[in-house]
Order: structure tokens, then sequence, then C-alpha cells
């Protein structure tokens, strides 16, 4: 768990940073989005430009994560998918409540520590085609502004995925749009 902490801590920096980058360019189109081998995927809507997150130090808790960074410059929404290795060699089946409860409360510990406004809002377990997924909403200070965030936490096999929506917090209805797009897979 420890390592799962590192990693969403990791995943959260990155996030961040999102803010003040300028991404670079790429082809305005639709995009899809594909963690867990395909098991949990949702398309872009265009006007998102990609970029791959850099790699963790390989001797950090975090060695193996890999990850992509989509924005909308114009929406001020930025989206991250992250996966990395379970820690300690462990293993999740598709719709694991031990995974699952036990990745969240670290995801929410390390949010708490991370960020002095982090506040939970909803957390609902929910399943994308046959995959348990844990849906994490929050507000918190990011990037110099107030920020609402949707998370979700998955895992498959010796695989963890965490897909965040990070939109300013003036805009609730794109944030629920994005979010109503993910969970409906399209």
């Amino acid at each position: 768990m420890r390592r799962t902490c590192l990693f969403l801590a990791l995943t959260l920096g990155l996030a961040n940073v999102a803010w003040a980058a300028k991404p670079a360019p790429s082809a305005p189109k639709i995009q899809t989005v594909k963690t867990l081998d395909g098991k949990f995927m949702f398309t872009l809507p265009a006007g998102y430009t990609v970029n791959p997150l850099p790699p963790a130090d390989p001797k950090s808790d975090a060695a193996g994560a890999k990850g992509m960074m989509y924005m909308n410059d114009n929406e001020k929404r930025v989206v991250v998918t992250t996966e990395l290795p379970i820690p300690k060699g462990g293993h999740a089946a598709d719709n694991d409540d031990e995974f699952l409860t036990g990745a969240t409360a670290g995801f929410i510990d390390q949010q708490a520590r991370a960020l002095p406004d982090f506040k939970k809002t909803a957390e609902k377990r929910i399943t994308l085609r046959k995959l348990g997924v844990e849906q994490i909403d929050s507000t918190a200070t990011m990037g110099g502004g107030a920020t609402m965030t949707t998370t979700f936490v998955a895992g498959s096999g010796q695989t963890m995925s965490v897909v965040q929506v990070i939109s300013r917090a003036s805009d609730a209805t794109g944030h629920a749009a994005m979010v109503k797009r993910i969970v409906a897979g399209k």
C-alpha cells in the first residue's frame, strides 16, 4: 500500500504540473483511451492534446509506472491516466473488493496529506464492463486555483490503474459531462 500511496502522490504532482506546462501540439481529434489491457476504456472528445508522463525513477516505489496526460486548454481540463504494478507483487481480480478498499483508503489518505484543503465529496463503487472501479470525487486547490477532481481506481491482474479528471471548480457542468462520458465508456 505504501507504493500505491507514493505512486498516487506522483500522479498528483504530475497533474499539478499540467496546469503550468505547455503541451506539445497534437491533432485535435477524438482519442480512445485504454487502461488495463482495454478493460477500462473511453474516448476523449476533440480538443485534447496528449503527452506521456515522465518515467518514474527506476529506484522509486513508483518504478514501472506509465501514463499519459490529456489537456484541453479551452476547457481548462486535464485527464491523467496512469498504470503501475500492484505493490509487493500483488494481484487483483477484475472486481476485487479488498484491493479497491485498500487502494482507495491509501489514495484518500495521501491526498489529505498532500493537499491542505483536500475534501472528499463523494465515493462510490461502480462496475464498468465487469471491472470494479472505485470513483472518488473531491475538491482542492491545485495549480493556483480551486479544482474538482474525479478519480477512478481499478485493478486487474498485477496492474492497477488510476484515471483522474481535473477541472476548474467553476465548471461543474463540463466536469460532470466528462465523468459521465468516462463511465459510459464513450
